[in-house]
């Protein structure tokens, strides 16, 4: 095994335990523990993918995650939007990524019903939220949740995993805005909401990683056989 190779597993699971510690925590109570750990989870999963052989891209979109998390637990309401336009930069990162991956064949157009029912949950859910939502959060909410709308949607076409983590980080997010417009939450709503967006994180970022380092693997020729292995699995 080279040593990149042994870096990358010792820092997934370095991700991994940091997880366990932060959900444990936040079942616990452990307010301080949970403030510590939550800002080292997406560094600690961007030196992974890095060390993986992943696009510098995807260590930048793990770190501006990283930004949102760190910016979202401070209780500031102003320091709130600018965590949601780091999580939002984040998501462009990964759009980026998945354009050139061939998320959307013939360029940035959409078409077809998978398309039509995504546009129509994003839709129906903000006009839900509406009008619960505070008046300064409305608009950035609608624009962010599209963003990561359209990033869910684009990973459907590179495989299982990063439709998993694209659907997870729609799961995720959708607790979070749910808790914004002060609808009923679920026991232990903290816990659920980073089960998934850690889970969304790693799922959509290997997945991403994989398409890219087999591309590195094989080469274009190769790279374009992966493809289109990889959208021939996808729904």
């Amino acid at each position: 095994m080279s040593t990149a190779a042994r870096t990358a597993r010792v820092l997934l699971g370095a991700f991994a335990v940091l997880t366990a510690v932060h959900l444990g925590a936040l079942l616990a109570g452990a307010t301080t523990v949970v403030h510590l750990t939550k800002p080292a989870l997406m560094p600690v999963l961007a030196g992974y993918v890095l060390a993986a052989g992943a696009p510098r891209l995807l260590a930048v979109a793990l770190l501006f995650g990283c930004g949102g998390d760190t910016l979202l637990q401070t209780g500031d309401d102003a320091l709130f939007l600018v965590g949601m336009g780091s999580f939002a930069a984040g998501h462009v990162c990964y759009l980026v990524l998945l354009t050139r991956r061939g998320a959307f064949p013939g360029g940035l157009r959409l078409s077809g019903p998978l398309a039509a029912c995504y546009a129509a949950a994003w839709l129906g859910f903000v006009a839900l939220l509406w009008p619960d939502l505070a008046a300064d959060l409305r608009l950035p909410v609608a624009a962010y949740s599209l963003l990561l709308t359209a990033t869910a949607f684009s990973a459907l076409r590179l495989g299982p995993r990063a439709a998993l983590g694209g659907l997870l980080f729609l799961l995720s997010d959708s607790l979070l805005a749910t808790g914004l417009a002060h609808w009923q939450q679920p026991p232990a709503a903290q816990f659920w909401v980073m089960l998934t967006y850690a889970a969304a994180q790693y799922a959509l970022a290997d997945g991403v990683r994989r398409t890219y380092t087999a591309g590195e693997r094989t080469g274009v020729a190769g790279a374009a056989r992966a493809y289109g292995e990889v959208h021939s699995t996808t729904v």
